[in-house]
């Protein structure tokens, strides 16, 4: 438990550059004299950390150090993968730069086991990467440094769907990995926003420092975002899906699945919640292995975006702009 305990707070001070000795007691559960003992085993073992005193003290890390993938034993290297940071994640954020020569030393560390037990990467593979999702190779690291300095930034984002970017000035906390895509976490005037760093076309910092909320932190922004996405669902759908579809549908939907009924003759009733009716387009993907019952508008809407389709598609033209047989 400690290895673990050293390398996520050298990890959480890789982000924030400093933390006060109750922000990481809270964090990890034990008391500050603990931490105060680890940041000195820390600094016994070579890492440049150290705690600075008085009413405004810290536990600091050299904002020029950099963590050596390379040094890691298994453990550590298994606690990376669990928490869904591989290598090349790490890579791309700028902690770390992990050339041939580092990459066949993790590979060959991550393969060392005791006596007669085979290699735990051979019996256990953890994959952060979400389902059909594109790798990114955009460079992440200045937006990090700008978080860690605490500077505000100039971001043009392309929301989803939209043809032209946006433009935003953003108070950083920092960024979060999730299910393969980094998410750049900050307040825009004051509203807690995060924003996918595959749509961020431009960023640069400004010179002026951020101005976050007082007592905010990146993870409690991130769970208070994370809970108005889940939590937004003004609208329930209810439909009869085959059985045999239900897990391709809990990978798809995740947490808009509210409810699942006892499969009957084939079928089951799920009970999805969207914000909108429009949102149910992402239903139309599921064919003909799905009926949606109600609410009526519901309904409606997934018919006439059918006889859209059914336009768009007719092979033989023989359907005219209203509907029509011709």
């Amino acid at each position: 438990m400690k290895a673990s305990r050293l390398l996520s707070i050298v990890l959480l001070l890789q982000v924030h550059g400093r933390m006060t000795t109750q922000q990481l007691a809270d964090r990890f559960d034990v008391s500050s004299r603990t931490i105060l003992r680890d940041v000195e085993a820390l600094s016994a073992a070579g890492v440049p950390v150290h705690a600075e005193r008085g009413r405004h003290g810290a536990i600091v890390l050299d904002a020029r150090s950099r963590l050596d993938l390379s040094r890691l034993e298994p453990s550590e290297l298994q606690l990376l993968t669990a928490v869904g940071l591989s290598p090349d994640q790490l890579a791309q954020i700028g902690l770390g730069e992990v050339g041939e020569h580092a990459r066949a030393k993790l590979t060959a560390a991550a393969r060392r086991s005791g006596p007669g037990e085979p290699a735990l990467s051979e019996v256990l593979l953890i994959d952060p990467a979400g389902w059909f999702t594109p790798t990114t190779t955009r460079d992440l690291s200045s937006l990090l440094t700008a978080a860690r300095q605490g500077r505000r930034l100039v971001v043009t984002y392309r929301h989803s769907g939209h043809a032209t970017a946006d433009t935003y000035q953003v108070d950083p906390y920092g960024l979060v990995s999730k299910q393969a895509a980094w998410y750049l976490v900050g307040d825009v005037n004051g509203t807690p926003r995060m924003f996918n760093t595959n749509r961020v076309v431009t960023h640069k910092a400004m010179d002026e420092p951020a101005e976050s909320r007082h007592g905010q932190s990146l993870q409690k922004v991130w769970d208070q975002l994370v809970g108005e996405f889940t939590t937004d669902a003004s609208v329930e759908i209810h439909a009869h899906l085959r059985a045999n579809r239900l897990d391709l549908a809990a990978r798809i939907l995740g947490s808009r699945l509210i409810d699942v009924s006892i499969p009957v003759d084939g079928w089951l009733t799920i009970t999805v919640a969207y914000p909108d009716i429009e949102s149910i387009r992402q239903l139309l993907q599921f064919g003909d292995h799905i009926e949606v019952l109600d609410p009526p508008e519901a309904v409606q809407r997934v018919h006439d975006l059918a006889h859209q389709l059914m336009e768009a598609h007719d092979p033989a033209g023989s359907i005219n702009v209203s509907g029509q047989y011709n």
